[in-house]
């Protein structure tokens, strides 16, 4: 019994997702998420304490989802660099895909909540944080390793590789045609392998 609670609160939990992240939070109504999870007012606040709650767990799991897709892709290649180009090619995908949204959840949290959300505009700015830290570690590593030049800045850099995918995942919620997102994600891909300090010799 406890097992099968535990599956049935997931599953509430990622339908939860679904519908926050396609419609944010204050659009998204109690009947909303009645229908979605297939439960009553009185079972939802048992089971997550109140909307605010549901949604705050699901941005969390929305965030453990993103890290754990990167984390794939990055343990698939040979280096860091490598990992982070295979990974901004993967976004490239994005309206190849049946998503609630395109755009990031978290980021489309942290535009849309105000004062009256503060609790959850935190949660949603220390995940985006945690993402940052996780970019500026594989620059560190890449330059460990000596695929990045020492004097290159691996914050400065975590930094904009988050803020260029952020951008990425926005364009792509256009109504744009599919190979532009391809295209825009294999110049950021590139720039990313231009860091490499082989990148030069290899290509001679």
């Amino acid at each position: 019994m406890a097992r099968a609670a535990i599956h049935n609160r997931q599953d509430s939990l990622e339908r939860a997702l679904n519908v926050f992240w396609q419609k944010g939070f204050h659009a998204t109504s109690l009947k909303d998420l009645e229908k979605a999870l297939d439960m009553r007012p009185g079972s939802i606040y048992a089971t997550f304490g109140s909307k605010d709650g549901l949604f705050q767990e699901s941005l969390e799991r929305y965030a453990r989802l993103a890290l754990a897709e990167l984390e794939r892709t990055l343990n698939a290649c040979d280096s860091p660099l490598a990992g982070l180009s295979a990974y901004l090619r993967q976004l490239g995908g994005l309206r190849d895909q049946d998503l609630p949204s395109r755009a990031c959840m978290l980021v489309k949290s942290l535009l849309e909540l105000g004062q009256r959300e503060q609790v959850a505009r935190r949660k949603a700015e220390d995940l985006l944080a945690g993402m940052e830290e996780y970019f500026i570690a594989r620059f560190v590593a890449a330059r460990e390793i000596g695929e990045l030049d020492s004097g290159l800045d691996p914050v400065r850099l975590g930094r904009r590789l988050q803020a260029e995918v952020m951008g990425l995942r926005a364009f792509a919620q256009r109504d744009i045609d599919s190979a532009a997102v391809h295209a825009l994600a294999e110049d950021m891909a590139l720039s990313v392998e231009a860091l490499r300090l082989n990148s030069v010799a290899e290509a001679l």
